[in-house]
C-alpha cells in the first residue's frame, strides 16, 4: 500500500513538473514569437500550436520555427554583390521605385551588359545544363534543391566527375532536405573525381535552431563565373531530360551572360561558405574582372532572400512591382498562397480596371496548397482579376511580368515559404526586349489554360469547405 501512494505521489509531482515546464516553454516560445518580425497570418498558426498541444507545438518551433539567422546575415555582408566595374544602368531604370526598394532591403544594384536567353522547356533545360558543363574551361558551381537518382541525376553527376578528372574546379551544393536521398554515395563520383560536395544545413544532426525549417530553394548553375542557368528547374526527370516526356512538369528559367552571372557567383560562393565552413574571403580570390565584360544590352537585378538577408528583398520587390502597375500584372505561379498585404495590393488593381492575370496549375502536387488557394483565388475574381488554369500536367513555372517595365523570375513561389523562410534567387530585369520575350512565352503559356469552373453554392460543398479552411490555416507553416 505504502509503495503504491508514494507511486501516486511521484507520478503526480512529474505531472506537475511537466505542466509548469511545458507552460514555461510555451510562453518563453510566445514570447520569442512575438517579438520576430512575421506575417500575422505565420504568428496566429504558431500560436495556436504552441497554446493548444504545447507539448507538440513548442518543441516544433523550437525545432522549426526560426526565419533570420543573424549571424549568417552578418557573414552574408561581407559577399558584396556591388563587385568593382561593374557597368551602370540607364537612368530610366536607375529611377524605378522598385530597384530601390529592392536593394534598401539588401537585394543586388541593377547591372547592364547582359544577355539573357529564356528557357522554355525540360528538354532544352538539360541541353543547355549539358552544354554548359562541357564547355566550361575553369569551374563549375552548381547549387539545387533536388538532385535526384533517376537517368536525368545520374548523367548530370557523370559529367560533373568527367569534368572535375580533366581540372576544372567543380563545386555541387545540395539542400540536405531535397536531396536527402543522393547527397552521399550517388555523388560520389564527383567526389572521387576531385570535385566538391557539399550538404546545405543538414537535417540530421540538426546543424542550427531551424535547419529543418530553413531550406535552401535556390537553383543556380554558373560557368567560369561570366554564364549562369537560373530558374525553377530541379535536377531531377521531372523537370529536364534528354529526351521528351509526357509528364514532364512545365518549367522556366532563363540563361544569363554577363555581370549578372557573376553576381549570381557571389551568391553562391557566400551559401558554399556558409555550408562548406570555408572563408569567403579565400573563396572571393578566385574573382576573376574579365566576368563583368558585358555580353548584351540587358538591366537586371540580382535579388537573393531568405535567412542570411537582414530584410525580405524579394518580397518588397514584388509589392513594389504590383503597386508600380499602370495596365497590367500578369503572375504565373504553382503555389498561390499570398499574405494580406500582396492580396489586397492585386484587389486593389484589378478593381482599378488593371489586367490582373493569375495563371495557376489546374492541380499542383500539393492538394493542401490547392485548397489553401481557393479563399486567395475566390477574392480576386470576385474583384475583377483573371485567373487562369494550366490543364496540361504540373506548372511549375514562376514568374511576373508588370506592364512592359519591368519582369520578375527566379525559384521562388509566391507563398509564405517562399517569400519569408526560404532561401531564394530572383532575377528582375528591367530591358524591353527580355520582358517583350517574356510577354511573347507567357501568351503561348496562356493558350493551354482554361477558366476555373464555376464554384458550386457553399452550402454544398461542406467538406471542400473545411479542407481549405484547415488548409488555409496551415498554409503559413507549409
Amino acid at each position: 500500500m505504502t509503495a503504491e501512494i508514494t507511486e501516486a505521489v511521484s507520478t503526480h509531482i512529474l505531472s506537475h513538473f511537466l505542466t509548469v515546464g511545458g507552460f514555461v516553454l510555451a510562453v518563453f516560445a510566445i514570447a520569442r514569437l512575438v517579438g520576430e518580425k512575421r506575417q500575422p497570418s505565420n504568428t496566429l498558426a504558431w500560436l495556436l500550436g504552441i497554446v493548444l498541444v504545447p507539448y507538440i507545438g513548442v518543441p516544433l518551433y523550437l525545432l522549426m520555427g526560426g526565419r533570420k539567422i543573424r549571424r549568417l546575415a552578418a557573414s552574408k555582408r561581407s559577399a558584396s554583390l556591388n563587385l568593382p566595374g561593374m557597368r551602370a544602368v540607364s537612368a530610366t531604370t536607375a529611377a524605378l521605385p522598385t530597384v530601390h526598394a529592392i536593394s534598401s532591403m539588401g537585394g543586388s544594384p541593377p547591372v547592364g551588359g547582359n544577355a539573357l536567353r529564356l528557357i522554355t522547356t525540360g528538354e532544352q533545360a538539360y541541353t543547355e545544363l549539358e552544354t554548359a558543363i562541357l564547355d566550361a574551361r575553369h569551374s563549375i558551381h552548381i547549387t539545387t534543391f533536388i538532385l535526384s537518382r533517376d537517368d536525368t541525376g545520374r548523367r548530370i553527376v557523370q559529367l560533373l566527375a568527367k569534368r572535375a578528372r580533366e581540372g576544372v574546379k567543380v563545386r555541387l551544393l545540395l539542400d540536405s532536405l531535397g536531396c536527402f536521398m543522393s547527397s552521399r554515395g550517388f555523388v560520389d563520383p564527383i567526389r572521387k573525381a576531385g570535385g566538391e560536395v557539399v550538404k546545405f544545413m543538414p537535417v540530421v544532426p540538426l546543424s542550427s535552431r531551424g535547419s529543418a525549417n530553413l531550406r535552401n530553394h535556390r537553383k543556380i548553375a554558373i560557368f567560369d563565373q561570366h554564364t549562369a542557368i537560373i530558374g525553377g528547374h530541379n535536377i531531377a526527370r521531372e523537370y529536364m531530360g534528354q529526351q521528351f516526356w509526357k509528364k514532364r512538369w512545365k518549367d522556366f528559367g532563363a540563361v544569363i551572360n554577363g555581370p549578372g552571372a557573376a553576381m549570381l557567383n557571389q551568391v553562391f560562393l557566400a551559401d558554399w561558405s556558409f555550408a562548406s565552413k570555408q572563408a569567403i574571403a579565400t573563396l572571393q580570390t578566385e574573382f576573376d574582372p574579365a566576368s563583368l565584360r558585358a555580353k548584351g544590352e540587358g538591366e537586371l537585378q540580382i535579388v537573393a532572400s531568405g535567412p542570411d538577408v537582414a530584410g525580405d528583398p524579394l518580397y518588397e520587390g514584388i509589392v513594389s512591382m504590383i503597386q508600380e502597375a499602370e495596365q497590367s500584372i500578369w503572375i504565373v505561379t504553382p503555389y498561390f498562397i499570398p499574405d494580406e498585404v500582396l492580396l489586397r495590393s492585386l484587389i486593389v488593381k484589378a478593381r482599378a480596371g488593371k489586367d490582373v492575370t493569375l495563371i495557376l496549375p489546374a492541380h499542383s502536387n500539393h492538394p493542401v496548397a490547392d485548397y489553401a488557394r481557393r479563399h486567395f483565388v475566390r477574392l480576386l475574381r470576385q474583384a475583377g482579376a483573371r485567373v487562369l488554369l494550366y490543364n496540361k500536367g504540373m506548372m511549375h513555372s514562376k514568374a511576373i511580368i508588370v506592364d512592359d517595365r519591368m519582369a520578375l523570375f527566379g525559384s521562388a513561389n509566391l507563398d509564405l515559404r517562399s517569400l519569408f523562410v526560404n532561401f531564394e534567387i530572383g532575377v528582375v530585369v528591367y530591358s524591353a526586349a527580355d520582358i517583350q520575350a517574356m510577354r511573347i512565352w507567357a501568351d503561348e503559356l496562356l493558350r493551354e489554360c482554361v477558366a476555373p469552373k464555376p464554384e458550386k453554392p457553399r452550402r454544398h460543398r461542406l467538406l471542400g469547405n473545411l479542407a481549405e479552411d484547415l488548409s488555409r490555416l496551415l498554409a503559413p507553416l507549409l
